[in-house]
């Protein structure tokens, strides 16, 4: 007769159950951590699932929208990269180069940190917020440099 020592610990038929869902009575909510993972129990017996809500994704016209500025915007940081390149050696002439290049450098990153601006600042808004707040970007950060100069201006 051979006897495994857990056998003193296990009754009959204790694999053989299935583990109950975590729920509450009618009535009672649970608090705390895994609070949301707790159903409730039904007056027939049965228990409800809690549901999770899963953050909805974006939508197909707000992904053509958002690529669509983001190109704009990315076109945008060469404008002010070479609009400020051939803007440089006038600028020389009027403001020192210490003074220059920490306001091209800002220049140069300010497309991008209006994106990012609005994509955090505007995450639990309205759409039309967000695209509102992305087509103003579009207007106001304009490269101008290389608007009124161009590559090749005089």
């Amino acid at each position: 007769m051979t006897s495994d020592s857990d056998d003193a610990l296990n009754w009959e038929g204790d694999d053989a159950a299935a583990p109950q869902d975590r729920a509450l009575p009618h009535g009672w909510n649970a608090v705390g951590r895994g609070s949301e993972e707790v159903g409730t129990v039904e007056d027939d017996g049965t228990v409800t699932p809690a549901v999770l809500d899963e953050p909805a994704g974006l939508s197909t016209p707000m992904l053509l929208i958002l690529g669509i500025v983001g190109g704009v915007y990315l076109l945008y940081t060469i404008g002010w990269v070479v609009g400020g390149l051939r803007l440089k050696p006038l600028a020389s002439f009027l403001v020192d180069d210490a003074m220059f290049l920490p306001w091209f450098v800002l220049a140069i990153a300010a497309p991008a940190l209006w994106f990012l601006a609005t994509w955090v600042l505007t995450r639990g808004k309205a759409a039309w917020i967000r695209v509102a707040v992305l087509l103003a970007g579009v207007v106001l950060l304009v490269p101008w440099p290389f608007v009124t100069v161009g590559v090749i201006g005089s």
